[in-house]
């Protein structure tokens, strides 16, 4: 397989723009935070984890969407705990995260790691903690992404009783703190629930990280999905109300075999679309997390906390005051976007400003301090310009994920993936002829496979990529699953297959048809004889 992109820490580069993006938030942001106390009205503090961790991909949706199936397409195998079914079957905020070992870490000790970005949810309780778990297992996707996978949202018939935490504000906890947000739809069941509208709230300012999936899609002809698009991008219009359109995703993302339908290219083009927009998450965490940090330092927070101290008298009256002043705080907002030249879209929401003010004495606020106002200024205006060679250097540095997310996984068949040198001749095994074949557990069905070898009319003993391919995709498995068992049978990567290659294939297609998960690596046992000494040979 192709290699993994490279190792953090062998790139000082990498280390050196989390180290700056700390360094800035330490020492201009946090103490503006702290002496307006940004964290009662906004969000947590940021922590190192939420500086050092990998980029996080929330996969959320209605019951029966799809979202665990979604994340074992991702991931290419099973995870410990995940169930599927036709009804709720998740009902844990679940991240997969990498780890040498398998182990599943429980809520309430997760929040304790000061190593894992999750520290700041013990806010929200044990009913919600009880509900929350890491698993980390040994996966080549999950040393690059960490996914959090999500309850179901109950449909109007379903919320009969609450959940015992504060669902909507869990997701957007979550959703501030994300690289990416998949929203998957069932193209069968596009019933807008109370719950659901909740969540859209809670997404609310991060349309940005959004995208939307419109799945199952290969379960009906084109007209219905015509219909059902409409429906759904007409329901999404009213809840985001943006002139920008959400971007909505077609596909059926699984790795068993599709049905076939009039718009099966189109569904294979929007699953690439959405993969390539997965696997580019590793070189965009950078940007993402100066973007994140920027938009904190935007908000116009300590402007309105020294506004309401300013207004509030000295002794008499305080309390009618202070309702007043929550009352009037559109107008507030108004006359410090005029005072201060702050644009209105740098303003917090106002209706949970007002809510989140109740609870607050205006009299312990504090006045405008002119140095950390300088600091800001100094942060938005010089310190991130400076830094942003750094985190253009450090995205030439990082490739593509591997396996269903590799850079080249899905290009596999495309003429350019297989550029080589015309002088350079591959190595030729004089001894292959004398391997004694029946160590290969391919060859008991090598007859079977060497007819339709032939059938496909092979030219000097190989098959192009093109011939197997337009046999390949008949099969009805996803591009992205044929492209990884391209991988693994090309195995001199000639961009030909012979008839031990095409033989490895379709054993290989068999075993995915019959349920079977497909090696990340060849194992030995499975390379054709006379490719064994080469390939021992190619790893020296």
């Amino acid at each position: 397989m192709f290699s993994l992109w490279s190792n953090p820490k062998s790139l000082g580069d990498v280390n050196m723009v989390t180290e700056e993006l700390k360094n800035l938030y330490y020492k201009r942001l946090l103490p503006i935070e702290k002496y307006y106390s940004f964290h009662h009205f906004h969000s947590p503090s940021y922590e190192d984890a939420d500086f050092d961790n990998k980029p996080m991909v929330l996969v959320m949706g209605q019951y029966s969407a799809g979202k665990t199936t979604f994340i074992r397409y991702l991931i290419e195998q099973e995870f410990p705990g995940s169930r599927v079914g036709p009804e709720p079957t998740t009902d844990c905020f679940t991240a997969l995260m990498y780890g040498d070992t398998e182990r599943i870490i429980p809520g309430n000790a997760l929040t304790v790691d000061p190593k894992k970005p999750f520290r700041n949810l013990n806010i929200f309780g044990n009913s919600f903690l009880n509900r929350l778990q890491c698993v980390q297992m040994p996966n080549q996707v999950l040393e690059n992404i960490s996914i959090i996978d999500t309850p179901g949202i109950l449909t109007a018939s379903k919320r009969k009783l609450s959940r015992g935490y504060d669902f909507p504000a869990v997701l957007r906890w979550f959703a501030e703190r994300v690289d990416r947000i998949i929203l998957l739809f069932d193209s069968h069941k596009l019933e807008f629930s109370d719950e659901l509208t909740w969540a859209f709230g809670a997404l609310l300012g991060f349309e940005d990280k959004l995208r939307v999936v419109l799945n199952k899609a290969d379960r009906m002809d084109s007209q219905q999905l015509m219909r059902v698009y409409g429906a759904l991008m007409w329901s999404l219009g009213k809840v985001f109300r943006t002139p920008e359109i959400l971007r909505v995703y077609i596909g059926s993302f699984w790795s068993e075999p599709r049905q076939m339908c009039d718009h099966y290219q189109l569904i294979e083009l929007e699953e690439e679309d959405l993969l390539s927009d997965i696997r580019n998450l590793p070189r965009n965490a950078a940007v993402r997390k100066l973007n994140d940090l920027v938009k904190r330092a935007r908000l116009a927070h300590a402007h309105i906390i020294s506004y309401l101290k300013q207004e509030m008298p000295t002794i008499f009256c305080k309390e009618s005051k202070k309702h007043n002043l929550i009352y009037q705080l559109p107008v507030i907002f108004t006359k410090i976007q005029q005072r201060h030249q702050v644009p209105a879209g740098d303003f917090p929401d106002c209706t949970k400003m007002q809510e989140k003010l109740l609870g607050h004495d205006f009299s312990k606020f504090k006045a405008l301090k002119p140095a950390l106002m300088t600091s800001l200024d100094k942060l938005l205006t010089t310190d991130i310009a400076n830094r942003m060679p750094l985190l253009q250097q450090q995205e030439m540095s990082k490739k593509s994920l591997p396996s269903v997310l590799d850079g080249e996984f899905l290009g596999t068949f495309r003429p350019e993936h297989y550029r080589r040198d015309p002088f350079k001749e591959l190595p030729k095994d004089d001894e292959s002829s004398e391997i004694d074949l029946d160590g290969w557990v391919v060859e008991r069905y090598k007859p079977k496979y060497d007819e339709i070898f032939y059938n496909l009319s092979p030219s000097e003993g190989k098959l192009s990529g093109t011939k197997v391919k337009k046999w390949m995709i008949t099969t009805l498995l996803p591009n992205s699953v044929l492209a990884h068992i391209w991988r693994l049978s090309d195995i001199d990567g000639d961009g030909m297959l012979d008839n031990e290659e095409f033989a490895l294939a379709v054993h290989l297609i068999e075993g995915k048809l019959e349920g079977h998960w497909l090696p990340r690596q060849l194992p030995s046992h499975l390379v054709p004889p006379s490719k064994r000494l080469s390939t021992v040979r190619h790893e020296d």
